[in-house]
């Protein structure tokens, strides 16, 4: 009598690199692996464009880590990025010296789904217009307490903010929609 194996319709969450050395989560499904599929240019700015907490990371110097920090942001399809910090925050003064930063926004529930950003320094703005402040914190709070940060005053909110704008140079994505099959 011969055993047959049964072949299992389980998913199998496997980490892999791929044939361009990205790494990257690939699934088994029946035996298959399928690998995400990066999105679309309109996809990416789309992806980007909805209320996300990002992710900035900026480098230090040599031998220190990057910095990476949760931030809010504001950005519409097609323009740049913005978000606002403390005048005297050490991510402003490294992004001063940097020039540049990475932005990382996920949807952290299944179908996972990522857009990164690679975006150079145009601008700072000190001090922000409340309308600058307000387009960012009305993504993340209820609109009496964003119009409240917007026309606070530094010395109401305890620091000056600042509002930075980044253009975006380099885009990565991937869509694992196509793996919840």
């Amino acid at each position: 009598m011969t055993s047959k194996r049964r072949r299992s319709k389980r998913v199998c969450w496997r980490h892999a690199a791929d044939a361009t050395a990205n790494v990257g989560l690939r699934v088994l499904v029946d035996n298959r692996f399928r690998m995400p599929k990066p999105l679309t240019e309109s996809e990416q700015q789309v992806f980007l464009a909805e209320r996300h907490v990002a992710v900035l990371s900026v480098a230090r110097g040599a031998g220190r880590a990057p910095l990476s920090t949760p931030i809010w942001y504001g950005y519409e399809p097609g323009g740049d990025v913005t978000f606002f910090t403390g005048a005297e925050a050490s991510k402003l003064k490294a992004i001063q010296r940097a020039g540049v930063v990475s932005l990382t926004v996920q949807r952290e529930e299944r179908p996972y789904k990522f857009v990164t950003i690679a975006a150079k320094l145009e601008k700072i703005d000190s001090p922000p217009t409340a309308d600058q402040i307000f387009a960012i914190a009305k993504r993340y709070l209820p609109e009496d307490a964003a119009r409240w940060m917007a026309s606070a005053d530094a010395a109401t909110r305890g620091y000056e903010l600042v509002v930075l704008t980044f253009r975006p140079e380099r885009w990565q994505s991937e869509d694992y929609t196509g793996d919840m099959a």
